[in-house]
């Protein structure tokens, strides 16, 4: 059985998502942030030294990374779900999503809601960069979004599980008010049993 190491407020959502999707055995291990420094308790990284959300361990492995992690658990699953097949046209896409949600969209994310919590004056020269970043995926995201309802295609995947968490960090600090696609595939995943369940760990 495969053990989720779950930090609250964290994106190790993902990974309890997925396996509900896939309805695969597993079992919760709960990490509780600090209160006062919001970091990760020393509880984790006992569990693997850098510290963070989501780490599994199943059958000798300890494995963190968002992407790998869910990656690992797709290999687990004999039935294919939630994956493209290599050989399917859609394979690359699928493969472009699932990195883009930690890669070209995790960075500006994460950068601008660190800045909203530290105290400013007058601009930055972060600001520009970051707020060009933020409009550029944004709008490439929401424009993809325009054109079917998944991020890989028609079809409900991975990728869509991982790029989930990213927009709702996004929608967190008001970053979609003008982003109708991407408010409407949070409103289609954000109703899935599956979701509903992970969410329920908190």
């Amino acid at each position: 059985m495969i053990t989720v190491h779950h930090l609250n407020e964290s994106r190790s959502t993902r990974v309890i998502w997925l396996l509900e999707e896939l309805k695969m055995p597993f079992e919760v291990e709960h990490h509780q942030r600090d209160e006062n420094t919001k970091l990760a308790p020393s509880s984790l990284g006992k569990v693997h030294p850098l510290n963070k959300a989501p780490v599994i361990e199943h059958n000798g492995h300890v494995l963190c990374e968002s992407g790998a992690v869910l990656e690992y658990i797709l290999d687990q699953s004999s039935e294919g779900l939630l994956r493209p097949a290599k050989g399917d046209d859609t394979y690359y896409a699928y493969l472009e999503w699932l990195h883009f949600a930690e890669g070209s969209l995790g960075l500006p994310v994460i950068t601008y809601l660190l800045m909203q919590m530290e105290t400013r004056t007058g601009d930055a020269p972060l600001d520009g960069y970051i707020g060009k970043e933020l409009n550029l995926d944004l709008a490439y995201i929401d424009e993809t979004l325009a054109k079917r309802p998944y991020f890989a295609s028609d079809a409900f995947s991975a990728a869509d599980i991982m790029m989930t968490i990213s927009l709702e960090i996004a929608d967190n600090l008001k970053l979609l008010d003008n982003r109708p696609h991407i408010q409407a595939f949070l409103t289609r995943v954000q109703a899935r049993p599956a979701y509903q369940k992970a969410r329920a760990f908190g």
